[in-house]
């Protein structure tokens, strides 16, 4: 089983709250316990983990909000990372929805359905196997991730080692390089502006511009197919 150590790094990916500080020694034996994180993405998670125990709430969620919420290239929502701009993410967040749905997975939130906290949630619910398959789909955004905030020297990269550590698949070197061109390292001076001029679009019952389903299934695994498959 794996569904305690997904809750919890569902939950170290959230805004940081007292709450969030207070259960910090719980989240540290919920880890050691399930004790399914090889021991070096175990070690990966002490920086964050120390930080949350040691340092002021304000200073916490100033660097959480620079980090994902100034930065798209860090962005917390996979399917920024896999469409882009393109209109297909629309569709995406309405099939990665029914998904949930048909799973038995309600949403109880305002946060859009690929948004990584949530998708954990949701793949915490789901059996040992299963839960592997689903966090496998969108490995390479995970280790994009990982990458980027490791160049930042940011403890937060923790979680995206553990999870590729967990889905235990290689990042398709293809789909990285589709990450790259969709969300570049270097985020444009006004982060703002530029979300402001692309907006996303959903449509209910919107069908794929190629045909198909657009769900984080199919879209991921596409993307982690070999490249003579997807032409």
């Amino acid at each position: 089983m794996m569904r305690l150590t997904l809750r919890v790094l569902a939950a170290l990916l959230g805004y940081p709250s007292a709450e969030l500080q207070a259960h910090v020694v719980e989240m540290r034996s919920a880890l050691r316990e399930e004790g399914v994180l090889p021991a070096v993405a175990a070690q990966r998670l002490d920086p964050l983990l120390d930080r949350l125990e040691t340092m002021d709430l304000l200073d916490l969620q100033a660097d959480y909000s620079e980090l994902f919420d100034r930065s798209r290239s860090l962005s917390l929502h996979l399917f920024e990372h896999v469409h882009g701009d393109s209109r297909e993410r629309g569709q995406a967040m309405i099939d990665l929805g029914a998904q949930y749905l048909e799973g038995g997975f309600y949403l109880e939130t305002t946060e859009l359905p690929d948004f990584v906290p949530v998708f954990l949630e949701f793949a915490s619910c789901l059996s040992a196997d299963e839960a592997r398959e689903t966090i496998g789909q969108p490995v390479h955004v995970f280790a994009a991730l990982a990458d980027r905030l490791d160049k930042r020297g940011s403890p937060y990269a923790g979680i995206f080692h553990a999870l590729v550590a967990l889905a235990g698949v290689r990042p398709d070197a293809d789909a990285l390089a589709e990450i790259a061109a969709n969300t570049p390292e270097q985020d444009p001076v006004d982060v703002d502006a530029e979300w402001e001029e692309a907006p996303v679009s959903f449509s209910v019952g919107g069908a794929h511009e190629m045909g198909g389903p657009t769900g984080v299934v199919a879209k991921i695994r596409a993307a982690n197919r070999p490249a003579t498959d997807r032409i």
